[in-house]
């Protein structure tokens, strides 16, 4: 399904001006203050480029600048593309694939299909990334940046920027081969997530999502379990069944497990990953203003990201044992929806009085949560969800707000996070949250008592009423972050994988 993923391929070699055939374009990163480019073999160019960096105007180097030079006619390139890297020593793999990003739109503005990035005439001594890993993440950052949802667009030049091949000229080709390699599955599993956020929701029914997850993961070596209405009736998941009984198009979950602790430790405890898949919400009886409700489709993000999560750990083959749950609903309004005051029981028992149909990803996340304990006695759980628009109010769009009740955890998830440049921010729970939940006549409500303060944080205290005490549990409210309305260097408009790349990173300084 990702339009994307492959959009180019890459090749390696250790010599730029030895390709046969030549590339189009040869990419030069440019360090902050750099006076001179040599390129071996080709003092004409190296004289050009020198001039143009003492006399380049406003490109100094600068992490993200881009500049395009023609190249001389007696050279083996078209044109020479320097991309800006910052100060030397300051270099990180973050900073490499945002530059590499930004370098993205003039890459393809040039039209041309093939480029070479020459990181043999690069001045390294003084540096903190290696050219291998300088090679791999610049890579990486161009797959990020190239993602294209044109799935329905029926013209050709929609589908296609005309780029197919980037040639890694480095010393060190199997060290660079190897990470890109490594890279490249976290980054086609963030791509799918992306695909799942951006496709329309007439095509992401719930059960067109459980079988794209099967057919996604199973191949992989994933094990997928699917559940219908009917086995979630008679379990008693009578929260999700809830938010799922306005609509014709009856709900899933979807658990998929992956266990690379090998067969001796099968019995090992599982980390646990939960996923809101709301595949159009538009409120229920509380419904929602019609302005932006296209939006709605959105409101799987966290499920993508956990789908996302389990693909890119059976494409790295993961030494963790891991399951994931997502329940997929769409939440719509009708004369058998869910009303406000009705009184629902979750598959906990816990009952629980609806005050608003439009908070319905926590009844969801709550029967979905009681499961992966029951089942699976997790070491701890993180739970992802589209979850309020008040997160959105407090952090705006950089960071995920993070709620955890275990500081372990926590300190695991921010080096994730300063790893993986997915922000996440704590965000405070406690008994004043709490016991903004308590209702009058059932065990717990769906929405805080002043329900326009604190909503981010009184949803979380929901969350954390359906997880057992004593364990380790995290909760991301991705609704700022899942999606964006203005384009990033390494993302474009719309689904951002967001999640992916953290957890994953998460999982393998961690677990393995």
């Amino acid at each position: 399904m990702t339009d994307s993923s492959s959009l180019f391929k890459t090749d390696f070699t250790t010599d730029a001006m030895g390709q046969k055939p030549g590339s189009d374009i040869c990419i030069l990163p440019v360090f902050e203050g750099q006076s001179k480019i040599s390129i071996s073999g080709d003092e004409a160019a190296s004289k050009l480029l020198g001039h143009h960096l003492k006399n380049g105007g406003s490109f100094n180097g600068k992490a993200g600048q881009t500049l395009v030079v023609s190249a001389p006619v007696e050279s083996s390139f078209k044109v020479y593309l320097l991309v800006g890297m910052g100060e030397a020593k300051k270099l990180d793999e973050l900073i490499t694939e945002t530059a590499a990003g930004k370098s993205w739109s003039a890459l393809k503005a040039l039209g041309h299909k093939t480029a070479c990035l020459d990181l043999n005439a690069l001045d390294s001594k003084d540096t903190a990334l290696p050219a291998a890993k300088i090679g791999a993440h610049f890579a990486n950052g161009l797959m990020l940046a190239s993602y294209n949802f044109a799935k329905y667009k029926t013209g050709k030049d929609d589908k296609e920027s005309g780029f197919k091949t980037l040639t890694i000229a480095v010393n060190d080709t199997k060290d660079c081969k190897k990470l890109l390699a490594r890279l490249k599955g976290t980054t086609e599993a963030a791509l799918f997530a992306r695909d799942l956020v951006n496709t329309p929701p007439n095509y992401l029914l719930p059960d067109m999502y459980a079988k794209q997850i099967k057919d996604r993961l199973k191949p992989l070596g994933v094990k997928v379990t699917v559940l219908d209405e009917k086995k979630l009736l008679k379990m008693g998941m009578g929260a999700l069944m809830a938010v799922a009984q306005g609509s014709d198009n009856p709900p899933r979950v979807a658990i998929m497990e992956w266990n690379g602790n090998g067969d001796k430790k099968k019995a090992s405890k599982p980390l646990a990953f939960v996923g809101k898949g709301v595949t159009f919400d538009t409120g229920g009886i509380s419904i929602k203003p019609s302005a932006g409700m296209e939006d709605m489709k959105l409101d799987m993000g966290g499920s993508a990201a956990v789908v996302g999560l389990m693909e890119s750990l059976a494409k790295r083959k993961a030494k963790a044992h891991v399951v994931g749950i997502v329940g997929l609903v769409e939440n719509m309004p009708d004369g058998k929806a869910y009303r406000p005051a009705d009184v629902v029981t979750s598959l906990s028992g816990k009952t629980i009085e609806v005050l608003n149909t439009d908070a319905e990803g926590r009844l969801v996340l709550a029967d979905c949560l009681t499961h992966i304990q029951r089942e699976y006695d997790p070491s701890l759980i993180v739970d992802l969800a589209t979850l309020t628009g008040a997160m959105m109010v407090a952090l705006g769009f950089e960071y995920c707000g993070t709620f955890s009740n275990d500081d372990e955890l926590w300190r695991k998830l921010e080096k994730a996070s300063d790893l993986s440049g997915e922000k996440l921010w704590r965000m405070p729970l406690g008994e004043a949250y709490t016991k903004e939940m308590d209702s009058p006549i059932a065990d717990i409500k769906n929405l805080g008592t002043q329900s326009r303060f604190a909503g981010a944080c009184t949803a979380a205290a929901f969350l954390e009423a359906f997880v057992d005490k004593g364990r380790a549990w995290a909760h991301m409210d991705v609704a700022g972050t899942a999606w964006i309305k203005s384009p990033k260097p390494t993302a474009t408009k719309g689904g951002t994988g967001f999640g992916v790349r953290v957890l994953d990173t998460f999982v393998e300084e961690h677990y393995g």
